[in-house]
């Protein structure tokens, strides 16, 4: 049974937890800094918004930040790299994983209110996107899909090795890889696209934790 680390709040991880119980991991969720031999792989949740600080701007539009979170995870990003084991990250840890590396966030996106989280409704919004032909994305889903999106912000300029794979209608950045390493990114979040959250429009999320997995 594979042994995840899910470097979040308990809070807000709770889908996290549930498809990885589903698909038979052993997800762990602490913010404590790891021993990385002691886990098969990490996974950087969704949530608030990077401090600004991390990628060397000033605050222009971010929302609800906490940068005591935002520097443990990068801690603990740091911690598995050298192991080289698998790495995802998903919407706000997908961007961590761009800052990481020396990229930065586009604070507010100017066509947000096509990718934020519905509020008023409770739910995510959907939108089509296309994915490099050679990358893993295309290779689990095709070169043009569906997902689900809830955020306001997206990658900027792309950090030191890292490749995006997939990208909105209106270029918004949806997906990452890096050059060398088993580390991945999306912008949306497959734990709320499978078992229970299942769509007929948008992909199966399963296909991606999956194969995350399987790494």
């Amino acid at each position: 049974m594979k042994k995840i680390l899910i470097a979040g709040l308990p809070e807000l991880t709770k889908n996290y937890e549930k498809a990885f119980l589903s698909l038979k991991a052993h997800p762990v969720v602490s913010l404590h800094m790891p021993c990385p031999d002691e886990y098969d792989a990490l996974l950087l949740p969704g949530g608030a918004d990077i401090d600004p600080i991390f990628f060397g701007q000033i605050n222009e539009g971010s929302r609800l930040i906490n940068t005591q979170l935002d520097r443990v995870q990068l801690q603990i990003l740091k911690a598995f790299i050298p192991q080289r084991k698998p790495i995802l990250g998903i919407c706000k840890g997908m961007q961590l994983i761009n800052v990481f590396f020396g990229g930065d966030i586009i604070q507010h996106l100017s066509c947000y209110k096509a990718h934020e989280y519905l509020e008023d409704l409770d739910k995510d919004q959907s939108h089509i996107t296309h994915a490099r032909p050679d990358s893993l994305l295309a290779e689990l889903y095709g070169t043009t899909f569906h997902v689900n999106s809830a955020h306001h912000q997206g990658c900027g300029m792309p950090g030191r090795k890292i490749v995006y794979t997939q990208f909105a209608e209106d270029g918004v950045v949806e997906g990452l890889a890096h050059a060398n390493l088993p580390i991945h990114g999306v912008q949306w979040h497959p734990e709320r696209m499978c078992f229970p959250h299942a769509d007929d429009v948008l992909v199966d999320g399963i296909l991606l934790l999956t194969y995350f997995l399987c790494m």
